[in-house]
């Protein structure tokens, strides 16, 4: 199989939608040879955070001597993303090879793996080939019928925090979605809760205390902001100080003491991580689409902010670095979210919003979205495609000396880009 052949295979429309379950999963995974044991594995739940965290602690651990896979969800530009091996995504002919020797056991299962499914065993064969030492391992959704959820004995179960999300599969209650990613804790494995909540953090405490698992949790309110500009940020937590980010976000320094947290834990559990070893890893940790600053002459940002969190986080980065200033906002939104308290949110920073429809099924219609905003008292205009939609923002940019921001849907990171650089005559 050649890449292209690889891809056609994994996107098939044989592969059915999400269908939780643990079942066709470890069917698959024992036909092959069960990859996934003997891997030692951090585990990474959470509605929001944990892409920048897997990222943040896969540096870490590199900076720390380890060889390190990482595995995480959705890609951004280019399929190979989702699995990678000391920070350098698996190549073509890794991907190729993986998926060739598993395709004939998956198309040999009577009930046929997802392509969640498909992806994940790839990523455990990619890892059992490559002997890599820590495996950081993000869920795909919810967490205790999430595929990745067949690790028997993680050296760690992460849940970097709770909001409503996904509420057709994991419930309409921040307790219910708690308990669907407590799921992933094990008996006798340590589990780290990164977020707030007092009832989220209920849940996932007494279903640590079921399974006799130690509970940690990150004291948020040690976290001392010193600075926070579009160059980065620098903070104190605990004896830690003067920590200092590259990664954009007034959040960040939030998923950065999740990740000193979790190196504290992972210290006790026989991997060996330096003081320095985690400050370099942080420091220079890089995340696609989270606050990603994309061109300075305009200013111009990419958050992927999905949710209502999500949402809310990239505008309190906007009004932390630009205090009063308004921005002008490109966004696309898919229409099973909330998008209207989402646009409610926005319009408090928003100049003027140009809506697109990001290139899914599931989008909402850019012209509908549009009529939410000029319904909050934003000027807003719908476009086709993000050519217009890019060309027209950074013409009024230029006009008010505004910074642009895209946000909304992580769907829209590809074409969003692609625009841009387009526009800005950029190779």
């Amino acid at each position: 199989m050649n890449y292209r052949e690889t891809l056609d295979y994994i996107h098939s429309v044989c592969w059915k939608g999400s269908r939780p379950g643990l079942s066709r999963i470890t069917e698959l995974l024992d036909a092959i040879g069960n990859p996934e044991k003997g891997l030692k594995v951090v585990h990474v739940a959470g509605t929001n955070g944990k892409g920048s965290f897997c990222s943040m602690l896969t540096n870490v651990l590199i900076e720390a001597g380890y060889s390190v896979g990482s595995f995480t969800s959705p890609y951004i530009e280019e399929f190979t993303e989702r699995i990678r091996y000391n920070g350098r995504d698996i190549t073509k002919r890794e991907l190729s090879s993986a998926t060739g020797f598993i395709r004939p056991f998956a198309d040999k299962m009577e009930d046929t793996p997802t392509e969640f499914e498909l992806i994940t065993a790839i990523g455990f064969e990619f890892f059992r080939r490559k002997k890599v030492d820590v495996v950081v391992l993000e869920c795909g959704m919810g967490g205790r019928l999430d595929s990745t959820n067949v690790i028997d004995d993680p050296l760690l179960s992460v849940i970097t925090g709770i909001a409503l999300d996904h509420t057709e599969y994991l419930g309409d209650t921040i307790e219910k979605i708690a308990g669907e990613k407590a799921g992933i804790i094990k008996p006798g494995c340590p589990v780290l809760f990164g977020g707030e909540g007092e009832s989220a953090k209920r849940v996932i405490a007494e279903r640590a205390s079921e399974l006799g698992s130690a509970f940690y949790s990150t004291d948020r309110g040690a976290i001392r902001v010193k600075n926070c500009t579009v160059n980065g940020s620098v903070f104190d937590y605990g004896r830690y100080k003067d920590v200092c980010l590259r990664l954009l976000g007034s959040y960040q320094p939030q998923n950065a003491a999740n990740v000193i947290e979790a190196v504290k834990i992972l210290n006790t559990r026989g991997l060996a991580i330096t003081d320095e070893a985690l400050r370099r890893g942080l420091a220079y940790a890089e995340w696609k689409g989270r606050f990603e600053m994309l061109s300075t002459d305009p200013l111009v940002f990419f958050d992927g902010g999905h949710n209502i969190e999500g949402t809310a986080a990239a505008v309190e980065t906007v009004k932390l670095y630009f205090k009063n200033a308004r921005v002008n906002v490109i966004t696309g939104v898919m229409a099973d979210k909330e998008y209207a308290e989402m646009a409610r949110i926005i319009a408090s920073v928003a100049n003027k919003a140009f809506t697109v429809a990001p290139d899914n099924p599931r989008a909402l219609d850019a012209k509908e979205y549009a009529e939410v905003f000029r319904s909050l008292g934003v000027e807003a205009e719908s476009f086709e495609n993000y050519d217009g939609a890019v060309a027209a923002a950074l013409k009024n940019c230029a006009e008010t000396k505004t910074p642009l921001l895209a946000l909304g849907s992580l769907y829209a990171y590809a074409p969003f880009k692609k625009a841009l650089r387009k526009a800005l005559k950029l190779k």
